[in-house]
């Protein structure tokens, strides 16, 4: 467990939107999956949400290159993400916010 306040935090909304529910055969599985069976919306929502652990990254003090990596990995969710079918399977798997929580924590390391 970290004790950094701002990645806490980060893994808690992390944990909400990509592993809240551990399912069989399939593994964690989230909000974000979910809330993409709202075509666009939904996954508008969810990369809105996801913007939450890029400004905690922020306030952290990550540097600029990290926070690039991880709007990246936001815009790549949503996009995909926003295609019917295909994109839900796709947001179960990429794990963008997971993702994101461990590029902070890797920025905080070192």
């Amino acid at each position: 467990m970290t004790t950094d306040p701002h990645l806490r935090r980060a893994e808690f909304v992390a944990t909400l939107l990509d592993d809240a529910v551990e399912l069989p055969v399939v593994g964690g599985v989230g909000l974000d999956p979910l809330l993409g069976l709202l075509p666009v919306a939904g996954d508008t929502v969810a990369a809105g949400i996801g913007l939450y652990i890029v400004l905690e990254a922020f306030l952290a003090g990550v540097p600029n290159r990290t926070l690039l990596r991880m709007l990246v990995n936001i815009v790549v969710d949503w996009a995909v993400g926003s295609v019917p079918v295909v994109g839900d399977l796709f947001d179960a798997w990429f794990g963008s916010h997971r993702r994101n929580v461990d590029l902070f924590a890797r920025a905080l390391e070192g």
